[in-house]
């Protein structure tokens, strides 16, 4: 009975550990799509605004696949594509667009398990 009690208790902490271990974020691969209609509506985007920001979206897509799928310096190119697409971000919105869009995009990048130093 002991060791039925027992094996049932590492059965449940190994399940629980497997589960556990499978619900962590890794930064592999770019799966992303900015939604720009969500975006333009919770930024409050102009036409003119609109057709930029869609245009640095694609492109930040393109560079973020690219970097995840390279071999060498992944993270080097991961920053560089973030930071240049912020910059692109920049020119293009408001002072406070842009403080609302760093919000939300610190938090997509954080939920997708991404760190940029």
């Amino acid at each position: 009975m002991k060791r039925l009690g027992l094996t049932l208790v590492a059965a449940a902490c190994l399940s629980a550990t497997a589960f556990a271990a499978g619900n962590q974020p890794t930064p592999a691969r770019w799966e992303g799509n900015i939604n720009v209609g969500r975006l333009s509506q919770y930024l409050r985007l102009n036409s003119k605004q609109y057709d930029e920001v869609s245009n640095i979206c694609e492109y930040f897509n393109q560079q973020m696949k690219r970097a995840s799928t390279s071999k060498k310096a992944q993270d080097k190119k991961t920053r560089e594509a973030v930071y240049g697409h912020l910059k692109l971000m920049k020119t293009t919105l408001t002072q406070k667009q842009y403080v609302d869009y760093v919000k939300v995009l610190n938090i997509t990048l954080k939920n997708k398990g991404i760190e940029i130093q």
